[in-house]
C-alpha cells in the first residue's frame, strides 16, 4: 500500500517539476529587454476550439486561448516580442493535422507548440490518431521545438466522470503521449472533469463541444502556468 502511494506522489511530483522548468530557457528569453531581444512564436495547432469557433459557424478568434494565452504572457513578461500563430482548422483531425504539418506549421519556426486535437479524433479513432500523434511530436522535437499536448475540451453529450468514453479514452492516450516523449502537457479534460463536481459545465460552454470565452479563459489559464517564473 505504501510502495503504491509513493508511486502515485512522485508522479504528481514530476507532473509540477515539468510545469515548472520545461520552458525555463524560454522564459529567460521572455525577459531580455530590446535591442537584444527577439521574436517568440507560440504555435498552436488543432481543430475548431483553438481556431476560435463558438456556434453556428461563428467565430471569436481574439477571445480563443491562443491569444488569450498571448494576453497573459504579454502582460507577465512586458518587455518581450511574442507572436501567437493559429494554424488550427475547423473540422479537421490529426491525420489531417500531420499531412501539413512540416509546410504549414514547422515553417512557422515555432519556439513552443501546442497540439490540440482529442474532441475529433475520435472519428479516426486511438490507433490512428496516435500515429499522427506521434508524428507530429517528433517532428517538432527534432526541430527543436518545445512541445506542449492539450488534452480535449469537453463535449457535453458525453459524461465527463465517465472512463469509458471516446473522449476519457483519448484523454488517457495523451497523457501517455506527452509521458513518452517528456514534453509539456495542459490536462483541460481533467481540469474541467474536476471543475464539473463544483459547477455545471454549461456555463463554460457556447454549444455542446466548443467552449466559450470563460472557457477558453480557462485553458488559457492553465496553459500560463508553464510561463510563471517560480
Amino acid at each position: 500500500m505504501s510502495f503504491n502511494l509513493t508511486c502515485a506522489q512522485e508522479k504528481v511530483i514530476s507532473q509540477k517539476e515539468i510545469i515548472g522548468t520545461y520552458l525555463d530557457s524560454l522564459k529567460s528569453e521572455l525577459k531580455v529587454k530590446w535591442p537584444k531581444n527577439r521574436t517568440i512564436n507560440l504555435v498552436f495547432h488543432g481543430h475548431s476550439v483553438p481556431t476560435g469557433y463558438t456556434t453556428r459557424g461563428v467565430l471569436d478568434r481574439s477571445n480563443a486561448y491562443p491569444y488569450r494565452t498571448l494576453k497573459k504572457v504579454n502582460d507577465f513578461y512586458p518587455y518581450s516580442v511574442v507572436n501567437t500563430i493559429t494554424t488550427s482548422i475547423g473540422g479537421e483531425q490529426a491525420e489531417q493535422g500531420a499531412k501539413r504539418f512540416k509546410e504549414e506549421v514547422l515553417n512557422h519556426k515555432p519556439d513552443v507548440l501546442f497540439i490540440d486535437y482529442g474532441l475529433n479524433d475520435r472519428g479516426i479513432g486511438l490507433e490512428r490518431a496516435k500515429i499522427a500523434w506521434e508524428l507530429m511530436i517528433e517532428q517538432a522535437l527534432a526541430y527543436g521545438t518545445k512541445v506542449i499536448l492539450l488534452t480535449p475540451t469537453p463535449d457535453l453529450k458525453e459524461d465527463i466522470f465517465s472512463n469509458k468514453t471516446p473522449l476519457a479514452k483519448h484523454s488517457k492516450q495523451i497523457r501517455a503521449l506527452a509521458k513518452k516523449y517528456n514534453v509539456g502537457l495542459v490536462d483541460s479534460y481533467a481540469l474541467f472533469k474536476s471543475l464539473a463536481k463544483i459547477q455545471p459545465l454549461k456555463g463554460y460552454m457556447s454549444q455542446n463541444k466548443h467552449i466559450n470565452q470563460k472557457g477558453h479563459q480557462f485553458v488559457a489559464d492553465a496553459i500560463f502556468e508553464y510561463f510563471k517564473i517560480q
